[in-house]
């Protein structure tokens, strides 16, 4: 489950929820609404629209809009906000490809990217002055750049998540080829590929997260690990790799997603640890030397970071 915080001020303290429904084996009705509260607290609004697993949504930056990844029908849906936290189907949902697993809005709001997880597709939709989706563009598709370690035994292309960077550019990263592909968006055509940074083989590079610093913090699902890439002369390269979790990972476990804490001083990965495999283990947080890092979670969020360093810790 993912969040995002979509509105008609920066202000406003509702935070609409992406879910699973029925289809995708969960059990909500579509996008749910919560209120923040300034004490932390997290109030339940209400199922904000009927919809079927609308499993990540990301919000423009300064229209009352939500777009979600509507992942089982194969489409990215618009959603115009409606009253205190009700939303409402904008226009009809543009197609996308099998298992539609994340969407990513442009900050300037000229478009939104979608990355499908079972057939590896990168797409972009140009959006209207009104931030309805428009344009659908299909990226390149992606060449596995490990096809010699597993001769005869093709690798599925699985494209995961999209960032936008600080230098205009686009992040995508795709866990069955271990890639990170940064694009340049060119109006009228789409995503226009830039360069790719290979990372090890089978590592799977899931969710991504930039510093300040503009460095690029990146989580990977099958080896549990963080790796940091840093931009050269436009040129990201890779600068640091290590385990997600203290005592390394144990078979079973898969790491979901990364953020960076309130002052950018540490990195917080999650990690779906395997209870069977960990006497104690819990749907929480684990604390060490003050750094938590969450354990059975998919999704996170954190404030706005300042200058730091990366900290990777486990329980």
């Amino acid at each position: 489950m993912t969040t995002g915080t979509a509105t008609k001020s920066a202000a406003s303290n509702i935070i609409w929820i992406g879910t699973y429904t029925p289809d995708g084996g969960g059990r909500a009705q579509g996008i749910g609404a919560v209120r923040s509260h300034e004490d932390g607290s997290l109030e339940w609004l209400g199922t904000a629209v009927e919809a079927q697993s609308p499993s990540f949504v990301a919000v423009h930056p300064t229209l009352a809009m939500v777009y979600a990844a509507a992942e089982q029908r194969r489409k990215v849906q618009g959603y115009r906000r409606r009253g205190e936290f009700a939303l409402e189907p904008a226009g009809e949902p543009q197609s996308a490809g099998e298992a539609t697993c994340h969407v990513a809005v442009d900050p300037h709001g000229r478009f939104v990217t979608a990355a499908c997880w079972g057939d590896g597709q990168v797409l972009l939709y140009e959006l209207d002055a009104d931030g309805g989706l428009s344009g659908r563009f299909p990226a390149a598709p992606s060449v596995d750049p490990h096809a010699a370690l597993a001769p005869g035994s093709p690798r599925q292309s699985r494209a995961h998540a999209s960032l936008m960077l600080q230098d205009g550019r686009i992040m995508t990263t795709d866990l069955g080829h271990d890639t990170l592909r940064i694009w340049t968006y060119v109006p009228g055509t789409g995503l226009v590929a830039d360069h790719e940074v290979v990372l090890p083989y089978g590592s799977g590079p899931r969710h991504l997260v930039e510093h300040p610093t503009g460095n690029v913090f990146i989580v990977s699902e099958y080896s549990v690990e963080v790796f940091v890439v840093r931009p050269e002369a436009g040129t990201y390269e890779l600068v640091f790799r290590g385990p997600a979790t203290a005592g390394g990972s144990k078979e079973g476990d898969s790491a979901a997603e990364i953020c960076l804490g309130p002052q950018g001083t540490f990195a917080y990965a999650g990690v779906r640890l395997q209870p069977h495999q960990r006497p104690g283990s819990c749907r929480g947080w684990h604390r060490t030397d003050s750094r938590q890092r969450p354990c059975q979670r998919r999704g996170l969020a954190a404030a706005p970071p300042g200058p730091g360093k990366l900290a990777a810790r486990g329980p």
